[in-house]
């Protein structure tokens, strides 16, 4: 998983850049990834000022409208590649239409196999049909 995350500066950076240029180059990103095979899925997120973080550090969890948090550390968007290692998904990141301010984390999605010591796990065992039902899996 490619997440990312932009500073102040990048958003503003952004702002200032033409919106369909933004989306010409994300789109040719994507669709380079499409065509190797890789990508899986991915979308950028409304700005924060429409979600919410509920934190569980209290009994009741608290409930905090956006924004929240420092700009660095909110998540803007993500991809979700597959790739046969962590050095190939961090070339696909390398080659993301990002400028300076702006981090993609990349991260591996943990699969059924990561759990195979609780194989025995009812709702590990019902996890490979809900993926059926899905069409994830």
């Amino acid at each position: 998983m490619l997440i990312m995350r932009a500073t102040d500066q990048a958003m503003a950076e952004a702002a200032n850049r033409d919106f369909e240029e933004i989306l010409n180059e994300m789109g040719a990103y994507n669709e380079s990834m499409i065509d190797a095979g890789v990508l899986v899925a991915g979308e950028g997120l409304a700005e924060p000022e429409e979600g919410a973080v509920v934190d569980f550090s209290t009994d009741s969890p608290q409930v905090t409208d956006g924004p929240y948090g420092d700009t660095e550390k909110l998540f803007n968007g993500f991809w979700i590649i597959q790739t046969s290692s962590r050095e190939e998904a961090i070339e696909w990141a390398r080659r993301a239409p990002l400028g300076p301010g702006t981090k993609l984390e990349v991260r591996r999605v943990q699969e059924v196999e990561d759990f195979a010591d609780y194989a025995d796990n009812e709702y590990l065992q019902k996890e490979a049909e809900w993926r059926q039902r899905l069409g994830t899996g």
